[in-house]
């Protein structure tokens, strides 16, 4: 059976501390003339002081009975509550964990080293106290697994064109991913996810170096493609300009002369030195 968190009955604690005062010095008074009643005053001071509690800011103290849960308090401040409860402590502030570099393989089945860090708070007390053993714990053991899980379901990297979401070049979109697996593992308890982000992603050493040379590669043939293409409009726009302007007529050889003498003179990386047909 699931534990929810639930409001338990308190009252202002300071109320209950006077009254606590007030016994005890009562005890301490009527010890010489009824040991009795000075005994009977003793324990009442111990039994209203036993239901104090104090709360501090961004923090919740869970209260059981005999084995039973009785409820939250999530106020800051001092409050009475029910006598011989036992008080747990629960943080309700923003923490962070960062996960350790694992290796994983992505969807392509290359291995990649990957880490993201973890933001998360406790929304529901009782889960976090009574669901798990030690929701710290739980949090880093089902990030890690998560991570995995995630880094599974897209390639490092793909090729220039593709739309498909990748790790290195969507990180946006992944840690969204991250975030909502997250949740759904760390629901049972009482965790929400506030934010993850990826802190760490890298082929793994055995196939860096081969990925390295894959990606210049990639880079070369990409930087190639805009040159030419470049090269040709520059080629369509002399040509045109050469016929609009001058009322040069050039032959079909000519034409592609002065279009082999400018594609050189472009994509060489070297300094040229193209011989020009001047039809001769």
């Amino acid at each position: 059976m699931m534990i929810k968190e639930k409001n338990v009955f308190h009252i202002n604690g300071y109320a209950g501390l006077l009254i606590a005062l007030a016994l005890l010095a009562l005890s301490i008074w009527t010890f010489f003339s009824s040991v009795v009643l000075a005994v009977i005053l003793f324990i009442l001071s111990l039994i209203f002081s036993s239901g104090l509690v104090i709360v501090q800011p961004n923090e919740a103290v869970v209260l059981t009975f005999f084995g039973s849960y009785l409820g939250t308090i999530r106020e800051p401040g001092l409050f009475m509550t029910f006598p011989f409860t036992m008080h747990q402590k629960v943080s309700l502030r923003i923490d962070n964990f960062n996960s350790a570099v694992i290796k994983v393989n992505d969807m392509m089945g290359n291995p990649v080293e990957i880490a993201a860090v973890v933001v998360y708070k406790v929304v529901d007390t009782a889960q976090a106290r009574f669901a798990v053993e030690d929701y710290g714990q739980f949090v880093e053991i089902q990030s890690e697994s998560a991570v995995r899980h995630v880094a599974s379901e897209y390639p490092y990297d793909t090729l220039e064109g593709d739309d498909q979401l990748t790790l290195r070049g969507n990180p946006t979109e992944v840690s969204q991913r991250l975030t909502q697996e997250l949740q759904e593992r760390l629901r049972v308890a009482g965790v929400e996810v506030v934010e993850t982000r990826l802190t760490h992603l890298a082929y793994a050493t055995e196939i860096a170096a081969a990925m390295l040379q894959k990606q210049q590669s990639t880079a070369i043939l990409s930087a190639r493609k805009i040159i030419v293409e470049g090269a040709v409009k520059i080629t369509e726009d002399a040509i045109d300009r050469l016929a609009k302007e001058t009322n040069l007529s050039l032959t079909d050889e000519q034409k592609l002369q002065v279009i082999n003498n400018i594609m050189v003179a472009i994509i060489s990386e070297r300094g040229t030195q193209p011989v020009i047909n001047t039809g001769e």
